[in-house]
């Protein structure tokens, strides 16, 4: 099993974007996110850690404005905390390993679904493609990308 941590060179190389979303709990503007319209299969995974976090599979248009997913694809590699900023209890999304800010879950997903909308930044992202994930070290995740909801 891969070892996934907080790695100083992938802070130190993050864009200014992407290490205020990341490591100071920031929060992307709406439409913006580079991997919003992105319908490629593969996997999303923490930019910091590179731990698997959602599958192609689990993305969905909700209209946010954020990348949407109904749900992570390792469970074990997401935190969720009560977040009570901003004047709302909210439940925030961070990697397990990375301890990497990812966004917020909310309970207005597609009932069929299983209900829940993991609203994601693209900045809090590494996409890594069906064709590279083998070579990339992901390809236990290979049958978690095939089918995509878009």
């Amino acid at each position: 099993m891969p070892k996934y941590e907080k790695r100083p060179e992938a802070v130190a190389a993050l864009s200014p974007e992407e290490f205020w979303v990341t490591q100071e709990s920031g929060t992307e503007r709406p439409g913006t996110g580079k991997l919003l319209h992105n319908k490629e299969p593969g996997i999303y995974v923490d930019i910091v850690s590179g731990e698997p976090l959602f599958a192609s599979s689990a993305k969905f248009e909700s209209g946010c404005g954020w990348p949407s997913f109904v749900t992570p694809l390792e469970p074990a590699h997401v935190v969720e905390l009560t977040d009570m900023t901003h004047g709302m209890i909210r439940t925030e999304v961070r990697s397990r390993d990375g301890d990497s800010h990812l966004g917020h879950v909310f309970p207005d997903g597609p009932r069929n679904r299983g209900g829940l909308r993991y609203c994601i930044n693209s900045a809090s992202l590494r996409f890594v493609h069906r064709d590279d994930m083998d070579a990339e070290g992901y390809g236990a995740f290979l049958d978690k990308v095939e089918e995509i909801d878009v």
